[in-house]
């Protein structure tokens, strides 16, 4: 029998499908990729903004977890909104024993609209207690200024920051630049295994059509990982990928806020 690559996303729900465990399961199976999930919160939002967001007891998404991982096993996890430390610890924990390399954490805090999806106290929860335990994180600039406690000024600056984010070169960083103005926009992407930085450059697009881009490139991360790409290699593929959901969800109009990419741009005519 033939076996798929397995991917777990652990995440909030999103109803209007352009971020959250709808954007990771998409993204999933858009990269060649059976998708599997662990809900966090139902979140009541849409393109325009977050209305509320109502926490699944932490039992039972310890629970759901276990659940998937003693059954289907997975090749990767991504790691989405956890919005309080309780949650941050028991994902942690639970995750632990299985012993799982390919661990990506997208160290989720503000959402698209600018609403705060994490709780004060759990920053230092997520910067001290998860982030050492993953193998990737890919915080956007802002929440890379939230876990460093300072600024990020310049383009020129990313490398340094890079470097800092990754808990004295153990885990990886893929620190997106979509937040500053210059013309191209490079991210940065540190591969703490090797000591290397790689750029990763796109052409800056102007649209509003941005809801669910960290999720979708967190998630298509974890995904060649999952399909056996080394650290490089899933960055580069990843970043082509959500490069080329950006451009194609530029051409269409949904919802009155900012509208989701375009997972399926290489499938769909």
């Amino acid at each position: 029998m033939k076996h798929y690559k397995r991917a777990l996303t652990i995440a909030g729900s999103d109803p209007s499908g352009g971020a959250g465990i709808q954007a990771d399961l998409k993204t999933f199976s858009a990269c060649g990729c059976f998708g599997t999930s662990a809900i966090v919160a139902v979140v009541d939002e849409n393109t325009v903004g977050v209305t509320g967001v109502h926490p699944v007891p932490v039992e039972f998404v310890t629970g759901q977890i276990r659940s998937v991982l003693d059954d289907i096993g997975t090749d990767a996890v991504k790691i989405g909104m956890l919005h309080s430390s309780e949650l941050i610890r028991a994902v942690r924990d639970t995750l632990a024993p299985y012993c799982i390399r390919n661990i990506v954490l997208d160290p989720v805090m503000v959402a698209t609209s600018g609403d705060a999806l994490l709780q004060e106290e759990a920053i230092a929860t997520l910067r001290d207690e998860l982030i050492p335990a993953v193998r990737i994180i890919t915080p956007n600039i802002p929440e890379a200024e939230l876990l460093l406690g300072r600024k990020i000024e310049s383009q020129e600056s990313l490398p340094e920051a890079a470097r800092e984010l990754s808990c004295g070169g153990r885990v990886s960083v893929f620190l997106k630049a979509g937040h500053l103005t210059d013309e191209e926009l490079v991210d940065i992407f540190y591969n703490a295994e090797e000591d290397r930085i790689l750029p990763l450059r796109s052409r800056r697009l102007a649209t509003r059509n941005t809801h669910g881009t960290g999720c979708t490139l967190s998630s298509a991360l974890a995904a060649f990982l999952a399909l056996g790409c080394g650290l490089d290699e899933a960055a580069a593929k990843a970043k082509e990928y959500i490069a080329g959901a950006i451009e194609a969800g530029a051409e269409y109009e949904i919802g009155r806020g900012h509208g989701p990419v375009h997972h399926f741009f290489r499938l769909w005519e």
